[in-house]
């Protein structure tokens, strides 16, 4: 555990019976007899059973990151066109900052549950239509708004602010994706196709992972180039490329569940992220090649 000295086992001074145990414990000890003329123990309550508690995880190591960060720098420093250091940055960010695909989707905690929570209002929509799915969260008032509007009246319900950093990463997602939809055009929920559907957890799933990954690596502490386009192009280019990954892995999971139901849409998003992570690593080993 962590810096605990290894236990070496007892010294040779260290009595066979321990002094801490009393006589009434030493005579009752199994193997060995009693005391001639002891009465026989008085049963007394059967104490309570050993808590097994979860084992404290080492500390993890606080230079992980500097790989993932040193590419992105690269990748920045050359104004968007350095293509192998983004997807060495990715790759080195899923395999090693991560520890791997299973643990960066774990990482995602808030992002899954708040995903959850969005997907499953969008499948309530289209199974009972937009009044009925508000309804049942008590923002009926918001049936008929455009659909920018009736999210931002979602967003304590779909990404509550509770002041971590997680949940914060989950709710600038959220924002994000209000935001984007305005631009594609998907006003109307009412009107929401499947596909339509599809985008809105797409592009919340993406903003969720840019922003873990930008939180993780500092990319604040990243000098970009002064250009504001080449920086603008450099946002867009990693954006693009984590979408990439997102829409493979959305696509490969609703083949393998076309109908979507309330009871499977936690371990649908939980897929989709850890699908996502792995293509990620995928996508970013072949830029690297290149």
């Amino acid at each position: 555990m962590g810096t605990s000295t290894a236990y070496g086992g007892p010294g040779g001074g260290t009595p066979l019976v321990p002094s801490w145990l009393g006589p009434d414990d030493v005579s009752n000890t199994p193997g060995l007899p009693a005391a001639p003329g002891t009465p026989p123990p008085v049963p007394g309550p059967v104490p309570p059973a050993p808590v097994n508690r979860p084992a404290i995880p080492a500390p993890a190591d606080p230079n992980r990151f500097t790989g993932a960060r040193g590419n992105f720098t690269r990748f920045a420093h050359s104004g968007g066109n350095d293509r192998a250091s983004l997807g060495r940055a990715v790759s080195g960010y899923v395999s090693t900052s991560s520890g791997g695909v299973q643990l960066a989707a774990q990482r995602m905690g808030a992002s899954r549950s708040s995903g959850t929570r969005l997907l499953g209002f969008l499948t309530d929509v289209q199974a009972r239509g937009t009044r009925e799915a508000l309804r049942a969260l008590n923002l009926e008032e918001l049936a008929g708004r455009p659909i920018d509007e009736v999210f931002v009246g979602l967003a304590d319900y779909i990404c509550p602010n509770v002041g971590t950093v997680d949940e914060g990463i989950a709710r600038e997602a959220f924002i994000e994706t209000i935001i984007e939809l305005a631009t594609l055009g998907v006003t109307d929920l009412d009107a929401l196709s499947p596909e339509q559907m599809q985008t809105v957890f797409e592009l919340y799933a993406t903003h969720a992972i840019e922003a873990r990954l930008c939180n993780d690596i500092g990319i604040k502490a990243i000098t970009m180039p002064d250009d504001a386009q080449a920086a603008i192009r450099i946002q867009e280019q990693l954006r693009d490329f984590i979408r990439n990954g997102v829409s493979d892995a959305l696509t490969a999971a609703r083949t393998e569940m076309p109908i979507l139901t309330k009871e499977h849409i936690q371990s649908f998003v939980d897929s989709v992220y850890e699908r996502s992570f792995g293509i990620l690593k995928t996508l970013g080993d072949a830029e690297a090649d290149l």
